[in-house]
């Protein structure tokens, strides 16, 4: 029998804890290749086993991911009545009571597919920010038919690069994280594969490239990088890092740079072939299929490969494409984390300047509207409650965070920049304490300072703050106090923290020139309340079920144990499709 990871069970949990107490719609944020499709079949395996009359609607829009999403429940529950609406695959089973579907091909069609429970959107970080679009409409539609209806996003990137975050915003369509497992965490936890980088001599200069919809204008960010000497630099390079390598993904800046790329790996004696949205789709299945074999060594591609691309073996990734798209960054990357026999790591040779532009992978946030840019007033968040301040704050003004003072080092002379943030380092807690924290004009924080040796570290729980602060401040006392309902205020907090698990170490990580906490280990001999699977009684206008997880933002802890799923405990070796 085949067993869900642990952050997918969480993620399962996590959802049915959200409706308990939430009528929102809200995001699942799981890495690329973290199983996301696993976690959509068995949550929609456990809910039609506990309601079998409900109707279930998985929508995407790139004809690969319905079949391998409609692949994914079928091999999980193969007497599931799941069934297939898209025009590219040739299939319109519009009564299926569990239906894979493609936006373009159902947009029109909210009266034909009927009354549905629940909507769940894969890859939803591609819904336009616009409230005219054709997932609206048709989401509009659905409603009017049940006004009840639910809708869940799932993605790896929760961001859009024009209008920031995908629960934020005047047009928002979620409305809240219900889950997010950290990149950083599954790759330590040996769940994703570990990415390494390289800074190559090469350099792809866009300094007099134009901005349009918060990226670089294709057609000027093409001139400026597609250049005879550049592209032969480029693949020499690729080639030289690659030599121990197999399996080679480049992305471009545009159709003519590809085939020029391609060309250039021939020259040089590299088996290459290009792939564009526009190649037909038997030439594409064909170049991907000899790829995964191994009888071709490198992709050169422009605009797809980023979304419901599935080879396992990719162990190097070469960016040839500046992007100021947080979002398409991490999709590029992620190519790379698939875990495939053989294979130790994946190399990204960033020739792009992406790394510099958006940090490392696991540590990458949007641009919100208004956030420093050219000619603005710097500006930083505070690690604690995301409040965006003056760059010269040495406290944030929100929830009292103290910023750490500078200190000045000399830069080192090493040219690589890390695609993942440094790893986690565990230090075992002697000592906690809790007290009041008062900021003149704001709002009061529990301070809470771990003792660790001869050192301390300070973290502020945002108690009597609104949405995502009080969110992650419900989050954090429900896992030390399960089944204690979170308090209203810091003086409560502080007269009931004799309630609170200790936790026996904390990890700390660095955060630009600062340190903070960022995990937890508690004693496994801690009592903790059992989370029960949901009862079979009810429907999905509740999702009802005690599962012990709050609907606030729950980070995955590796390893979760004690998580309950609504599903029977089942998954694949490598924990299902991104």
């Amino acid at each position: 029998m085949l067993t869900l990871r642990p952050y997918q069970q969480a993620a399962i949990a996590a959802i049915y804890g959200y409706f308990q107490v939430n009528k929102g719609n809200p995001i699942v944020i799981l890495p690329t290749a973290a199983g996301k499709s696993l976690v959509a079949a068995a949550f929609i395996e456990g809910v039609l086993k506990s309601w079998p009359d409900q109707r279930i609607l998985i929508v995407t829009h790139v004809r690969e991911l319905i079949a391998q999403n409609h692949a994914e429940m079928i091999g999980l529950w193969p007497e599931a009545p799941a069934g297939i609406y898209s025009a590219g695959l040739g299939k319109r089973e519009a009564q299926a009571r569990i239906l894979f579907a493609g936006i373009q091909s159902i947009h029109r069609r909210a009266a034909e597919i009927g009354h549905t429970d629940l909507v769940l959107i894969d890859e939803a970080h591609l819904i336009p920010s616009n409230s005219s679009t054709m997932y609206r409409r048709f989401l509009d539609g659905l409603t009017r038919i049940n006004p009840a209806l639910k809708v869940i996003g799932l993605t790896a990137t929760p961001f859009r690069v024009d209008s920031g975050m995908l629960h934020e915003g005047k047009n928002a369509l979620f409305t809240d994280i219900a889950y997010e497992a950290p990149v950083r965490d599954l790759i330590d936890a040996g769940y994703l594969s570990p990415l390494v980088s390289k800074q190559p001599a090469t350099r792809l200069n866009v300094s007099k490239v134009g901005t349009r919809a918060g990226d670089f204008i294709q057609r000027d960010l093409a001139a400026a990088v597609d250049k005879e000497a550049i592209t032969q630099a480029a693949v020499s390079e690729i080639i030289v890092h690659g030599r121990e390598r197999k399996s080679w993904l480049a992305f471009c800046s545009g159709v003519e740079h590809a085939r020029h790329v391609a060309e250039e790996f021939a020259r040089q004696g590299i088996s290459c072939r290009t792939i564009f949205g526009d190649t037909p789709k038997d030439e594409r299945d064909a170049i991907i299929a000899a790829f995964k074999r191994g009888e071709i060594q490198a992709l050169a591609s422009m605009g797809v490969l980023t979304t419901g691309f599935n080879a396992p073996g990719v162990d190097l990734i070469a960016l040839l494409r500046p992007t100021k798209s947080a979002g398409l960054y991490v999709q590029m990357v992620g190519r790379g984390t698939r875990l495939a026999p053989g294979k130790e790591n994946c190399l990204v040779l960033d020739f792009a300047g992406n790394v510099r532009r958006h940090g490392p992978i696991d540590l990458v946030r949007p641009r919100r509207p208004g956030e420093a840019g050219v000619g603005e007033a710097p500006t930083k968040l505070c690690p604690e409650c995301d409040s965006i301040i003056a760059l010269s704050a040495a406290e944030c003004p929100d929830c009292g965070y103290v910023f750490p003072a500078r200190e000045v080092k000399i830069a080192p002379t090493a040219a690589t920049l890390p695609v993942l943030s440094p790893k986690l380092q565990w230090l075992p807690v002697h000592g906690v304490s809790y007290s009041r924290h008062d900021k003149l004009g704001g709002q009061p924080s529990l301070k809470v300072i771990y003792s660790c040796g001869i050192k301390s570290y300070s973290e502020w729980v945002c108690i009597e703050h609104q949405g995502y602060a009080r969110q992650k401040a419900a989050e954090w006392w429900r896992k030390r106090a399960p089944g204690c309902p979170v308090p209203l205020s810091v003086d409560e907090a502080i007269l009931q923290a004799q309630e609170l698990m200790r936790p026996s170490a904390i990890s700390v990580r660095p955060a630009g020139r600062y340190v903070e906490v960022s995990g937890y280990r508690f004693d496994p001999c801690a009592k903790v309340p059992p989370a029960s699977a949901p009862s079979a009684t009810g429907n999905l206008a509740g999702l009802a079920g005690s599962t012990g997880i709050s609907g606030s933002r729950t980070r995955a802890v590796m390893p979760a144990a004690g998580t309950s799923a609504a599903a029977p405990a089942k998954t694949s070796a490598t924990g299902g499709r991104a």
